[in-house]
């Protein structure tokens, strides 16, 4: 029992399947196979912005506009299905992903070479990607008979019993875990949130690890941008509004500390996954809109709360471990 509390993202994972029990007895059929992949696939987009988010985090810093990224790079995509129905749609994903990183390219930049903080310039370009969504649309919408069929049942097509929309998050999940877990760049990354000052002196270039996280981060909001417009059918300018803050939200419930260099790509699938749950459960056991923000909320504070406890107990720890070195190195 020690160990399961000790353990973040097994906890976590007990309280998933103890929330799955609870809402079962309240809404039957709710842990069913069947509608526990639904929740799944509901949670897929949020899950590959939160490990956007999580890289970005991990480099002590925060990407507040991967919602609006979605959201422009969505309408763009949209727009250009229904301009030249012609165009393969593997092209259009690779320019989703392109359009995206460039966006995440430009609060890279911002942050690495104007030193301006991170939370300013994401803020800022947040309202300009969602104004650009707006004046690139002129406030219209593109709706499903406009994109092609192929377009929009991507997505939906199922392998094995579920939508490529959960194959392509499962997909990104063994992706972040690899780059993070066996690349120089996630070493790097880790590295720069964790000590910046000792990664600058084992040679690691904290403002460029910065520049290519936010690249990264926005090439997966890229990514989603399509996949949100061709799973919902529509694209318009106030798509995924507030969903930055669900990807913070699903980092930090999932132990991704945001003073940096702390977290697993588990974590943050499992604080995803979290969200998923409680979004898909509250509607059905009566709860109010409003209710749920409050609830959401609450858990997010919670979240918050229980890190900071558990990385002031961690510093205690290396503090006493290094204060008995250095007496035994005394008295020996």
């Amino acid at each position: 029992m020690q160990k399961l509390l000790k353990n973040r993202e097994m906890l976590l994972a007990a309280i998933i399947v103890a929330l799955l029990g609870l809402f079962s007895t309240r809404a039957d059929g709710f842990a069913t196979p069947g509608n526990l992949a639904n929740i799944f696939n509901d949670t897929s987009i949020l899950i590959i912005l939160a490990l956007g988010q999580m890289t970005v985090i991990l480099t002590k810093s925060i990407d507040l506009s991967v919602a609006a990224n979605l959201a422009f790079t969505g309408m763009a995509i949209a727009m250009l299905d229904a301009a030249y129905p012609g165009l393969p749609l593997a092209l259009l994903i690779l320019l989703a992903i392109l359009i995206g990183a460039a966006l995440g390219a430009i609060n890279g930049f911002l942050v690495w070479f104007m030193q301006i903080p991170p939370i300013v310039v994401t803020l800022g370009t947040l309202t300009i990607y969602r104004g650009m969504a707006f004046v690139l649309s002129g406030g219209s919408w593109v709706n499903a008979h406009q994109m092609t069929p192929e377009f929009l049942n991507l997505p939906r097509l199922s392998v094995i019993g579920l939508p490529i929309l959960s194959w392509t998050a499962i997909a990104i999940v063994l992706f972040m875990w690899f780059v993070l877990m066996r690349t120089a760049f996630g070493r790097a990354t880790y590295a720069s949130g964790g000590n910046p000052v000792a990664a600058v002196y084992a040679g690691i270039d904290v403002g460029r690890t910065r520049f290519f996280a936010f690249v990264l981060s926005g090439a997966l909001a890229g990514l989603s941008g399509y996949l949100w417009v061709s799973r919902y059918a529509v694209a318009y300018v106030d798509i995924a509004a507030g969903f930055e803050l669900d990807s913070v939200a699903a980092c930090v419930i999932g132990g991704i500390s945001i003073a940096g260099g702390i977290g697993t790509v588990v974590g943050t699938v499992l604080g995803a996954l979290f969200l998923g749950v409680i979004k898909n459960a509250l509607p059905v056991i009566g709860i109010s809109p409003f209710a749920q923000m409050a609830i959401s909320g609450i858990v997010i504070v919670l979240a918050v709360v229980f890190n900071a406890r558990a990385e002031k107990k961690r510093g205690r720890i290396i503090l006493r471990d290094r204060a008995a070195k250095e007496i035994n190195e005394v008295t020996a």
